[in-house]
């Protein structure tokens, strides 16, 4: 072999044993906005909150709100206290004209683990809170399901492929 060759063949060996890549170890930490406690108020922009809309929510629209279904859930952690003095249920939505053209009236209702709350009918389109007191019996444990009813809605097929109730914006406890 000639020396060139022998020569290069070094500089190479040389080369990849000098240029080790050190393996660094990376430790990760979780940060308390990273860790995943329930909420007692959702507003329905938050992506966080997804795992808490058990049932009748689509996707997020105009990164604030969200149509629902005739019915729909959540699951709500209870406010500080709530066991000790109760709360109160806030659900903001808005009841849109096309909506309430077709179907005249609205009424909607609630239930707190399984404990009916008062309706409501909405007969004009706009925004709204349906707001109710919780009974601090209902609001023990961690967690609470709401449940929601409307009585009219629009199927599918009769506006567009998916069944549209109201438009939520939040929903949550106030504590008392």
């Amino acid at each position: 072999m000639s020396t060139k060759v022998l020569t290069t063949a070094l500089v190479v060996c040389l080369l990849l044993t000098g240029c080790k890549r050190r393996d660094r170890k990376i430790r990760v930490e979780q940060t308390e906005e990273d860790s995943l406690t329930m909420a007692s108020v959702i507003h329905m922009s938050d992506t966080r909150a997804a795992p808490q809309l058990l049932k009748g929510f689509y996707s997020i629209e105009e990164k604030s709100w969200r149509w629902t279904m005739g019915q729909f859930a959540v699951a709500l952690r209870p406010p500080k206290n709530g066991a000790l003095n109760g709360a109160t249920l806030h659900f903001k939505f808005t009841l849109p004209p096309a909506v309430l053209a077709k179907v005249k009236t609205v009424s909607l209702s609630a239930s707190v683990n399984a404990t009916p709350l008062s309706r409501e009918t909405y007969t004009e389109p706009g925004e709204f809170d349906y707001s109710r007191a919780v009974d601090a019996k209902l609001l023990t444990g961690d967690a609470v399901t709401v449940e929601f009813t409307l009585d009219k809605f629009l199927p599918a097929g009769s506006v567009e492929t998916r069944e549209l109730g109201v438009i939520a914006t939040s929903v949550g406890f106030e504590a008392k």
